[in-house]
This record gives structure tokens, C-alpha cells and sequence, in this order.
């Protein structure tokens, strides 16, 4: 799993690197998208949650609504983002990764809830969750980089 979780770490930096290569336009929704920077960068946070915490019925490292308002199915609202939770969400990023491989080497998933993804994968473990999420943040990383093409 070391390879996956240096897979995900080189992924989330494409993804911040984007990111802060565009901030000033990361809340503009461009032409033919649902959805901005912003909300892609926040996305693969919270699905990272769900796919691994939620589904093997460990707690979330983050609040619910935060997970809640950048789940699958959501889009950008009109709620004023302050630049400390952009902050925090950029940190969380990397934070969450870390818990995430610390929890996974400590032994912390035992059950998994089988999912079956919108991408035509069946997760019967927390192994193929990581892995998938790894697959789900380069869809988003090419959706960003989409964006500001």
C-alpha cells in the first residue's frame, strides 16, 4: 500500500499545485463545467472521508457538514468562503492523507461496507476503497486541469 499512499501524496500536490497556480479565479464555475477549483480541491477531501471513515464505520477525521456540502452530488453554493477555510481545507489536504495512512498501518479499518462506485468498481475492502480514491482524485486532477486550459 506504501506505492498507493505515494501515489495519492503526488496527486494531492498536482492538485494544490493547480490550485494555487489559478486561486484567483478558483470560485469562477468556467463555461461547460458544475463546478469550480474550489469545490474539485474540497470534493477529493471529502470523498476520501466517506470512501474510507465513513464506509468501514470509523468516525470522520473532518466535520460533517463540511463532508456534507462537497460529497458526490453536490455544487458550489453562493456561502461566502472565508480564506481560513480555504486554509484549512489546502492543510487538510495533506492532514487527512497522513491520519489516513497512520490509521491504515495502525489496524484502525476492520469492517468495510461493500460500495459499488458510479465508475462501475465494487469496494469490498478498506485496500480497494484507497485505491479507488487514488483513480477518483486523478479524474478530478484532469477536471481541474480541464478548467484552466
Amino acid at each position: 500500500m506504501k506505492n498507493t499512499f505515494n501515489r495519492l501524496l503526488q496527486t494531492r500536490k498536482n492538485i494544490l499545485n493547480v490550485y494555487e497556480k489559478h486561486e484567483e479565479s478558483a470560485f469562477q464555475i468556467p463555461i461547460g463545467f458544475q463546478n469550480n477549483l474550489y469545490w474539485n480541491l474540497a470534493h477529493c477531501i471529502a470523498t476520501q472521508q466517506i470512501l474510507c471513515y465513513k464506509l468501514s464505520n470509523n468516525p470522520m477525521f473532518l466535520e460533517n457538514h463540511f463532508v456534507d456540502k462537497y460529497k458526490k452530488g453536490t455544487v458550489p453554493t453562493a456561502d461566502f468562503i472565508t480564506d481560513l477555510e480555504v486554509k484549512r481545507t489546502k492543510e487538510n489536504l495533506f492532514v487527512t492523507l497522513d491520519q489516513l495512512e497512520k490509521d491504515y498501518e495502525s489496524g484502525l479499518f476492520i469492517n468495510y461496507n461493500a460500495y459499488s462506485t458510479s465508475y462501475g468498481l465494487n469496494l469490498k475492502s478498506i485496500e480497494d476503497a484507497i485505491e479507488f480514491n487514488t483513480i477518483h482524485e486523478g479524474l478530478h486532477l484532469g477536471y481541474m486541469m480541464a478548467m484552466v486550459k
